[in-house]
């Protein structure tokens, strides 16, 4: 089978309603994407899936949701005003900006003119906005949250003082980031506005390694539940020289995307970093009392972050498959069933007979009720409606025909293999939730 291509997958995510450019109709705005019904469902499914494995099975990690703006205070101690920045240069000719470091043998993207660019600039990568009525008074700035990190560090405190919980414990949290990029690209590998799923795991740093070899563990069972080939991931162990200052150690792990192998989600040992800040500017003491009496510390800890935007891109371009049926190429998306935008369809043979209809109607309710994520389709002919149904994802079609009529049973449909086998109406549910 052929690798995918970037095209395919983009291709795919319009025609198919997973994902549009953001503001189309208008001519876009670079950088922003739109989630259409089937792409929602399944960012849906796969931060459900995030917040049931590292979250609700456990009993050490704290959910929150902190506010995205927040007092401007956050960003100058994490060191994000002064520091988040990317290279930037601009082109003489055109004066099209980018960032340096994508910059190929000093050729303008734009114009096509070499060695035209002004020395590189510095770049923050947070947006800016104005709280109140006097925009022009500095006290009314605020931020976009770049990260969402930083509402789980400000919040430590607070769950600490109202939980008291065992340490190692962590805080969790999914929410939207937004980054001004210079240069956004490659579909939502890069964009403005995104989802981040991070967890900040606090440790007492004697124990260090033996936590974060436990996340690397957990992260390595993550990808398996997406669907990710081990093939596909590379584990790449950032040099010293290439770590954040306050990281002792950092794992990217990478995916070898259409786009070449490029950063999936990383794991990183930040030390005391966050919270030595936080106890500098706030004057607040971040000190954990451990319960059984012993001295106390400031807690190190452990990040796990995950973008919810290259997941679903990884996810995409791994479930990507073409085959032949009948001598007909196919294209279809092998997901995991728990992330599949439909678990079912379920079609009448024909739509111009009313006992069909509504015999399959029966069927679509029963379906509907108990798994929620099941679909109607009645357009066409039952070839193309298989055809619709695996492009998009889905594991089982289930076609009632004349035969459902006269003796109560279906034809299921298997996605991957087309394989089709008779089953007692009866029986369906029980078929489906163990397949």
């Amino acid at each position: 089978m052929a690798e995918v291509t970037l095209d395919e997958i983009v291709s795919l995510a319009k025609r198919r309603g997973f994902i549009f450019p953001g503001s189309d109709i208008y001519g876009g705005l670079s950088g922003t994407w739109d989630y259409g019904p089937l792409g929602i469902m399944l960012k849906r499914n796969l931060i459900n899936l995030w917040w049931k494995f590292f979250i609700d099975q456990r009993d050490d990690i704290y959910p929150m949701d902190a506010a995205i703006l927040m007092n401007s205070k956050v960003w100058q101690a994490s060191g994000h005003v002064e520091t988040f920045t990317d290279p930037l240069v601009e082109c003489q000719i055109c004066h099209a900006r980018f960032r340096a470091d994508k910059i190929d043998l000093g050729k303008c993207p734009s114009c096509g003119q070499k060695d035209t660019f002004r020395e590189p600039q510095n770049f923050n990568l947070m947006f800016k906005t104005n709280i109140g009525p006097t925009s022009e008074d500095a006290s009314s700035l605020v931020y976009l949250r770049p990260e969402t990190a930083q509402g789980i560090f400000t919040n430590f405190k607070n769950v600490v003082d109202t939980f008291y919980p065992s340490i190692p414990f962590g805080i969790g949290q999914s929410g939207k980031a937004f980054r001004n990029e210079i240069s956004p690209r490659d579909f939502i590998f890069r964009s403005r506005e995104f989802e981040q799923l991070e967890i900040e795991y606090f440790i007492n740093p004697k124990d260090w390694q033996k936590n974060f070899d436990m996340w690397l563990q957990l992260i390595r069972e993550w990808c398996q539940l997406l669907g990710l080939s081990s093939d596909m991931i590379v584990e790449h162990e950032i040099d010293q020289a290439d770590r954040a200052h306050y990281s002792k150690r950092t794992v990217d792990f990478e995916f070898k995307f259409p786009i070449g192998q490029e950063e999936l989600l990383g794991l990183a040992y930040r030390t005391d970093f966050d919270l030595k800040n936080i106890e500098r500017v706030s004057k607040k003491s971040m000190i954990y009392h451990p319960k059984d009496g012993s001295e106390p510390f400031v807690p190190h800890v452990i990040e796990p972050s995950f973008g919810v935007e290259r997941a679903i891109m990884a996810i995409l371009s791994s479930a990507y498959q073409t085959d032949k049926v009948n001598d007909e190429n196919r294209i279809f998306l092998k997901l995991p069933n728990y992330l599949a935008p439909y678990l079912v369809v379920v079609s009448p043979l024909v739509k111009n007979k009313v006992e069909l209809l509504d015999k399959a109607q029966v069927v679509f309710r029963l379906l509907k009720a108990e798994f929620g994520a099941v679909m109607w389709d009645d357009n066409g002919n039952i070839g193309k409606r298989y055809r619709r149904a695996d492009e998009i994802g889905v594991p089982y079609c289930i076609t009632i025909d004349f035969d459902t009529l006269d003796n109560d049973t279906v034809t299921i449909r298997d996605r991957d293999t087309t394989e089709q086998r008779r089953v007692a109406i009866s029986e369906l549910i029980s078929q489906i939730a163990i397949i």
